[in-house]
């Protein structure tokens, strides 16, 4: 189990890295990456509470390290004139620093629970409804229904 999953994640962080390069000199690219990063750290811990996949500490550390680690950086990968072609609302660039505030909230909230490490299912559901609030709020107010 533990030569798949860091075959798996071996995979995923080479798809990173070939898609960060692109997204590197365009902000819509990078941002969408940095979401897809998150969604899929989400999807990974709401596997291990639904029971689909077992309990696995790394999984979890990795997860919430991913998305700390973005929710931090993201802020930055709105300058003026990115929303064009982009599901970003405008109200974010209205009201950027809420949406900074939202975005580093979910990353404190990501780091509180990184210290306190869920050691079990159990765990990781209550986690998971703590981020996925955040998650919800943030894109109710500043991401455009496509």
């Amino acid at each position: 189990m533990k030569i798949r999953m860091t075959a798996i994640t071996a995979a995923a962080l080479c798809l990173g890295l070939a898609a960060a390069a692109v997204a590197q000199d365009n902000p819509v690219a990078k941002r969408e990456q940095m979401m897809k990063q998150v969604g899929a750290s989400v999807g990974a811990l709401g596997a291990i509470a639904k029971g689909e996949k077992p309990y696995d500490a790394d999984a979890v550390k990795a997860a919430l390290t991913t998305i700390s680690t973005d929710m931090k950086a993201f802020p930055d990968q709105f300058p003026a004139g990115s929303e064009v072609n982009s599901a970003a609302a405008p109200a974010i660039w209205d009201n950027m620093d809420d949406f900074k505030a939202k975005s580093q909230k979910l990353a404190s909230d990501a780091d509180t629970l990184l210290a306190s490490m869920p050691a079990d299912q159990a765990g990781v559901a209550e986690a998971v409804k703590t981020l996925g609030a955040n998650c919800g709020t943030c894109h109710q107010a500043y991401r455009l229904k496509r």
